[in-house]
C-alpha cells in the first residue's frame, strides 16, 4: 500500500514519481549509489545498459501473463490534478543527438500520462546549454498531439550547462500569468522537472532556493555524468522524493513508462470492451471514442466504419475513370480506345492500326482521341464507306499537264493527245503544227510555190489563232469540271 503524500506537496506528480521510490535496493552494494536520490537501471558488461532482475520488480505481471488483482495490463490514461508543468532540458554538447531524442521521448511520455488542457495541466519547455531558449510557453498548446509535436521539433543548442540560468529564466519568464501560468488564487501547483547529464557551470543553489521560495516545486533527474550534489542543490525537499538518477539515456524512457503503468484509470481500449470496429482512442478518465482506418468513415453508430467513396471526393488523380473498391480504396481505368499507363493514373491512346482491326483498304491513321481514320494511296479517293478507295480521274482533276487533250487510261494513269493538224512532241505533253503543205509544193512552179507559201502562212496563222482560242475554252472547261468534282 502506498504512503500518503504530505499535504504540502504535490499529490498528482508524486503519484507519477512514487514507483521509483518503492524500488528495492540492488542485491550488491553499488559504488556509484549515494544517499538522497533514487536510481533506475543497471549496467551490463562494458557499460552497456543491463536488465533489472524480475525479482526486484514485484509490480510487474508474472511471466505467465497473469496480473495482480485490480491491475490493468498495458498502458492507460492517468488522471492527475491540474499542473503548471515546465520541463528544463539540458542540450549541451555532451548530450549526443540520439540521447537528446531519448530526452524528448521521456518528456512526451510524461505528457501522455497527464490530462492536458486549459483547465487541466499546461506544459512549457525551456531548452538550455550555454544559453537559454524558451521553446514554448504554458499557454501555447492545449492538446497532447500538438504539444508532443512541438516537443519533437526541439533541437539541441550548444556547449555549456547553465542550469541556474535556466531555472531563473523559468521563474522570471515562464511561471508568470502573462506567459500562461495560473495565479495564486487558482491553487494550481507550479512544478519544474530539470533533466541534465553534467555539472552546472553557474551557481544553482541560490537560484533554486529563490524558485522554491516563490512556490515552484523542483524535481531533478540526472543522467550518466550528472553531478549528484548539484542535483540535490536544485531539487526540493525531501530529496528522496525529488531527485532521480538513471545511468543512460536509454533507461530514461523506463522512468516515464513506470508512471503510466502504475497510476492509470481503466481504459476501455486496453481492456477490449470498446466495440470499435477499427480503432479505439482513449480520451482519459475512462472515456474513449472510435475512429476508422484510412479509406473508411465512421458510421452514425460511432462504432462501425464504411468505405469512403474516394472517387466522389475527387482526390483520386485518375485521368479518365475512378472505380471504388470494396477495400475502401480505388483504382483507375481508361475510356474505350485508351490503355492505362504504368503510373496507374494516366491513359494513352491505343494503336488500333497496329492491332489490324481497322478495316481500311489502303492506309490506317491513328488519331489522338484513341480512334483512327482511313486514307487512300496517291491516285485514289476514299469512298462513302470511309474504308475502301476508288481510282481518281486525273484528267478531270486537271493535274495532267497535257497541252491539248488528256485521255484517261484507268488505274490512275493517262496519256496526252493533240488537236487535228498537230502532232505530239517527244515530251509527250506538248503539240506542234503539221507542215504537210510545205512538202507538197513543187519547186518547178515558182509562182505556184509563192502562192502556196502565202496560202500556207495564212492557214497557219488562222490555225494558231484558232488554237489559242480553243486552248482558252479548254482551260475554262477543265476549271469548271475540277470545281464540280470537289464540291
Amino acid at each position: 500500500m502506498l504512503r500518503p503524500a504530505p499535504a504540502r506537496r504535490l499529490p498528482g506528480l508524486l503519484l507519477l514519481l512514487w514507483p521509483l521510490l518503492l524500488l528495492p535496493p540492488l542485491a550488491a552494494p553499488d559504488p556509484v549509489a549515494r544517499p538522497g536520490f533514487r536510481r533506475l537501471g543497471t549496467q551490463g558488461p562494458e557499460g552497456s545498459p543491463g536488465r533489472r532482475p524480475s525479482s526486484v520488480a514485484p509490480d510487474r505481471a508474472p511471466a505467465s501473463g497473469a496480473s495482480e488483482p485490480g491491475r490493468v495490463s498495458g498502458a492507460g490514461v492517468c488522471k492527475s490534478r491540474p499542473l503548471d508543468l515546465v520541463f528544463l532540458i539540458d542540450s549541451s554538447r555532451s548530450v549526443r543527438p540520439l540521447e537528446f531524442t531519448k530526452v524528448k521521448t521521456f518528456v512526451s511520455r510524461i505528457i501522455d500520462t497527464l490530462n492536458i488542457g486549459p483547465a487541466d495541466t499546461r506544459v512549457a519547455v525551456v531548452n538550455y546549454a550555454s544559453t537559454v531558449k524558451i521553446e514554448f510557453q504554458l499557454q501555447a498548446y492545449t492538446d497532447k498531439q500538438s504539444l508532443k509535436q512541438a516537443v519533437g521539433r526541439i533541437t539541441p543548442l550548444s556547449t555549456g550547462t547553465m542550469s541556474g540560468l535556466a531555472i531563473q529564466t523559468a521563474m522570471d519568464e515562464v511561471f508568470t500569468v502573462e506567459a500562461g501560468a495560473r495565479g495564486p488564487s487558482s491553487n494550481i501547483p507550479k512544478v519544474a522537472i530539470i533533466v541534465t547529464d553534467g555539472r552546472p557551470q553557474d551557481q544553482v543553489n541560490e537560484v533554486a532556493a529563490r524558485a522554491q521560495a516563490s512556490g515552484i516545486e523542483l524535481y531533478a533527474v540526472g543522467v550518466d555524468r550528472a553531478d549528484m550534489e548539484s542535483l540535490k542543490m536544485m531539487a526540493s525537499e525531501p530529496l528522496e522524493e525529488h531527485v532521480f538518477y538513471v545511468e543512460t539515456y536509454g533507461v530514461i524512457e523506463k522512468l516515464s513508462s513506470r508512471f503510466q503503468e502504475t497510476f492509470c484509470a481503466l481504459d476501455p481500449c486496453v481492456l477490449g470492451t470498446h466495440q470499435c470496429q477499427h480503432v479505439c482512442i482513449s480520451d482519459g478518465e475512462g472515456k474513449h471514442h472510435c475512429e476508422c482506418s484510412q479509406g473508411y468513415t465512421l458510421n452514425a453508430d460511432k462504432k462501425t466504419c464504411s468505405a469512403l467513396d474516394k472517387c466522389a471526393l475527387n482526390t483520386h488523380g485518375c485521368e479518365h475513370i475512378c472505380v471504388n473498391d470494396r477495400s475502401g480504396s480505388y483504382h483507375c481505368e481508361c475510356y474505350e480506345g485508351y490503355t492505362l499507363n504504368e503510373d496507374r493514373k494516366t491513359c494513352s491512346a491505343q494503336d488500333k492500326c497496329a492491332l489490324g482491326t481497322h478495316g481500311c483498304q489502303h492506309i490506317c491513321v491513328n488519331d489522338r482521341t484513341g480512334s483512327y481514320h482511313c486514307e487512300c494511296y496517291d491516285g485514289y479517293t476514299l469512298n462513302a464507306d470511309k474504308k475502301t478507295c476508288s481510282v481518281r480521274d486525273k484528267c478531270a482533276l486537271g493535274s495532267h499537264d497535257c497541252q491539248h487533250i488528256c485521255v484517261s487510261d484507268g488505274a490512275a494513269s493517262y496519256h496526252c493527245d493533240c488537236y487535228p493538224g498537230y502532232t505530239l512532241n517527244e515530251d509527250k505533253k506538248t503539240c506542234s503544227a503539221i507542215e504537210e503543205a510545205r512538202r507538197l509544193v513543187s519547186t518547178e512552179d515558182v509562182c505556184g510555190c509563192e502562192a502556196t507559201l502565202a496560202f500556207q502562212e495564212k492557214v497557219s496563222s488562222s490555225l494558231q489563232r484558232l488554237n489559242t482560242k480553243l486552248d482558252g475554252i479548254l482551260e475554262k472547261l477543265q476549271v469548271n469540271e475540277y470545281g464540280q468534282i470537289h464540291r
